[in-house]
């Protein structure tokens, strides 16, 4: 079992080696170390990055030297990975950077709507439903628009959206099957996500009537428990393996993700 969606000190978890710790006491032959990372060309996409740290397009290759380190130090598999803000308008941006950064994989995500990230509560609160139902659309948009532009192996949480409470209940029969149409035709993958299993959301990503969906189209699964701190893990893997087998799937290993088998 490997978790290929996990954070560390170089965006927003937990510092690398106590990740890779709980990952190998979680009893995981593996962790894909992705973090957030977003090489968007708007002066407000900059400015939220560095007040976050989320700074990987400038200290990659020094995480890259941190994780050979650790390699040499745990008995699993640690894989250099990352997670990109995807938008559509800066497709060449992202595609320039991955070619040379040169991951083990690459993680796709949907984060912005409406110039503003998804989980902010505040910034959806006051809209009128059919201005938060317009940005669900345009969420799907982008989400199908990422499995098309063939730039990542892995869709995180591919209803990110259902997060916050003004823009979840909201998604339809017809998003769930515009994303199994592009995954289709796509060597991008989705994830089980358990990054909001054991809180207030109280779901994987995807809910379960989409993964139905996806399921029943056929769609290939890998695992990501989107942790951000050690004791994370264990409970999330735990939740996820039960979901896996009550489903009877088996997730995409490495091969399959870099291959596209």
């Amino acid at each position: 079992m490997y978790d290929y969606h996990a954070h560390t000190n170089y965006s927003d978890g937990a510092f690398m080696r106590w990740m890779v710790d709980a990952a190998a006491d979680a009893g995981l032959d593996g962790i894909g170390l992705a973090d957030h990372c977003n090489v968007s060309p708007e002066p407000g996409a900059e400015r939220y990055k560095r007040a976050l740290g989320f700074n990987l397009d400038l200290t990659y290759e020094r995480r890259r030297t941190a994780i050979e380190a650790v390699r040499e130090e745990t008995e699993i598999d640690v894989y250099d990975a990352v997670e990109m803000d995807y938008d559509p308008d800066h497709e060449a941006a992202i595609a320039d950077f991955l070619a040379d950064a040169g991951f083990d994989y690459a993680v796709g995500s949907v984060h912005d709507l409406d110039g503003a990230n998804v989980h902010a509560r505040s910034h959806f609160a006051d809209k009128p439903e059919s201005e938060r139902r317009a940005l669900v659309d345009r969420y799907f948009e982008k989400l199908v628009a990422l499995i098309g532009s063939e730039l990542f192996e892995i869709a995180a949480h591919p209803d990110l959206i259902e997060r916050n409470p003004h823009l979840r209940g909201f998604a339809t029969a017809d998003h769930y099957a515009a994303v199994a149409d592009a995954l289709r035709e796509s060597r991008t993958v989705p994830e089980i996500n358990a990054g909001r299993l054991l809180d207030d959301y109280g779901e994987f990503h995807p809910a379960p009537a989409f993964l139905d969906r996806l399921v029943d189209a056929g769609a290939r699964v890998t695992v990501g428990t989107d942790s951000h701190e050690p004791d994370e893990i264990t409970p999330r893997l735990r939740e996820i393996e039960a979901e896996l087998d009550r489903r009877g799937l088996d997730p995409v290993g490495i091969d399959g993700l870099v291959d596209g088998d």
